[in-house]
């Protein structure tokens, strides 16, 4: 088995101690971590969000956070905040939630536009500036923003800025009737999380996330990327298209999937498989278009059918 998917799939198993029947959804949090991308997870509550996020910093050796995000988080809540010491006569920097291996940003979108824009150049850059000075965040490192799909009443919509950041856009959903029954004495006692193990390491992560780099995407299928991206941006539906941030997001995740699933190359299947996940959040549905019932999913969906995949490099 090659390393990085002998390495995926140790992960992804040894989560699976804690989430019960999601292992596609594991998957693709493996490959944004292999991407060095943030994911946006979109869920009702109780799904398992946050015992995900919680099991994979685990099974990496990585710090773990969680914060829950209000109308009355203040930025430097985030990042951190410089504090008057008055035995030395100094300022000390106490840093924020945001220096962490895996940072869940819990319920996002009812944090106020100025705290989610102190996630911005933490996400992009890997750094944070207070009062002037910038610093590096640890590495590994990734967010994981959940939002509820239903609920919106006092709730701030993510601007589009801010959702162009995340890599992929999952959603975990209910749990099948045999999952969910297995689920009831799988948590009697502890958790299961309590118990689970650290499988990897984060320099080990860090050395994937280079060779991804390496998986070999054919010319053909980067003329396919592009196309597909470039079609949203003409279709009748959408207000605004998706930026090249989504084709490089498109070409970088079909990179980590192939690698994921024991191959050294991108075949098709990749980039059809990841295109909802990593373009329907880009998307700026026209509003004459959503009462008709159009969604984003759907518009990426008629895309992939009309757009045709050309095997001439």
């Amino acid at each position: 088995m090659p390393p990085i998917q002998d390495f995926a799939t140790r992960v992804i198993d040894n989560v699976e101690h804690v989430i019960i029947g999601k292992r596609e959804s594991i998957e693709l949090l493996m490959v944004a971590l292999l991407c060095e991308g943030h994911v946006l997870i979109e869920d009702v509550p109780g799904v398992g969000k946050t015992m995900l996020a919680r099991s994979i910093a685990v099974s990496l050796g990585g710090q773990f956070k969680r914060l829950q995000c209000t109308p009355d988080l203040l930025p430097n809540d985030v990042t951190g905040v410089s504090v008057f010491n008055q035995q030395n006569g100094q300022f000390e920097f106490r840093p924020g939630p945001i220096f962490v291996n895996v940072l869940l940003a819990d319920e996002i979108n009812r944090a106020t536009p100025r705290t989610q824009s102190a996630l911005l150049e933490a996400m992009q850059e890997q750094q944070v500036t207070v009062d002037g000075v910038t610093r590096l965040l640890p590495r590994p490192f990734m967010v994981l923003a959940t939002q509820n799909p239903i609920e919106y009443e006092g709730t701030f919509p993510l601007p589009e800025a801010q959702l162009d950041r995340f890599l992929m856009r999952v959603a975990l959903g209910y749990p099948t009737t045999a999952q969910e029954k297995q689920l009831l004495p799988h948590l009697q006692r502890e958790h299961p999380v309590t118990k689970l193990q650290q499988i990897t390491d984060e320099a080990q992560l860090l050395d994937f996330q280079k060779q991804v780099w390496e998986i070999h995407v054919d010319e053909s299928l980067q003329d396919y990327i592009v196309a597909l991206v470039t079609a949203t941006r003409a279709h009748g539906d959408v207000a605004l298209g998706a930026s090249p941030r989504a084709s490089l997001a498109l070409f970088k995740t079909a990179q980590a999937l192939a690698a994921c699933r024991g191959r050294d190359h991108v075949i098709p299947d990749d980039v059809k498989y990841l295109l909802p996940y990593a373009l329907a959040h880009r998307l700026i549905v026209k509003p004459e278009a959503e009462l008709r019932g159009q969604t984003a999913v759907k518009i990426v969906s008629d895309i992939l059918e009309r757009t045709p995949l050309s095997l001439e490099a």
